[in-house]
């Protein structure tokens, strides 16, 4: 069932996989990964739904797509892994060594629905504060400002209503 509903939502088929690990070996932080990209499409295969969505490979990955460009079986394993980090996101599954992934992602949405783009003081603020390291930036700020690399406000785009309507659209479509 599980494979099943990860082929579902992420539009690739995983039983197509046969383990030549051409993802893995062209995944730039696959050394930093629990298990290799190759590892967590094998576990899906197998149904090891809990190990697959608690697993620190999903929130690590870059989405920088080499794993899908090299597979000679044509499947999405980036896809994939957004779908495992949607999945273990509703259900609340985080790996206890990558925490503040899932905050970083908060924030980084909230930021891109309000504003249409990154807003980096904001979200370099509101991070810090949720994971409670207040003032970890502060030093480099000053140069920052004046380098002008943030910016003390956040700009907006003209057709933020646009991309609002974009995360509506899709809250709407996480509830079907």
């Amino acid at each position: 069932e599980f494979v099943r509903e990860i082929e579902k939502e992420s539009k690739t088929k995983i039983l197509h996989c046969y383990q030549c690990g051409k993802c893995s070996a062209g995944c730039p932080i696959a050394n930093e990964m629990e298990y290799k990209p190759n590892q967590i499409i094998r576990m899906i295969q197998l149904g090891m739904e809990e190990v697959a969505l608690s697993s620190n490979t999903i929130w690590l990955c870059a989405s920088c797509l080499t794993c899908s460009a090299r597979c000679p079986r044509e499947i999405d394993i980036a896809e994939i892994m957004d779908v495992l980090r949607r999945q273990a996101y509703r259900r609340n599954i985080f790996p206890k060594q990558v925490t503040n992934i899932p905050i970083f992602n908060r924030i980084f949405l909230r930021d891109v629905e309000l504003f249409g783009r990154l807003y980096e003081l904001g979200l370099i603020g509101m991070f810090n504060v949720f994971t409670r390291n207040f003032f970890k930036d502060v030093l480099l700020a000053p140069a920052m400002f004046l380098k002008g690399k943030i910016n003390v406000l956040p700009e907006k785009l003209n057709n933020v209503s646009e991309i609002k309507n974009i995360f509506k659209t899709s809250a709407r479509m996480e509830k079907i």
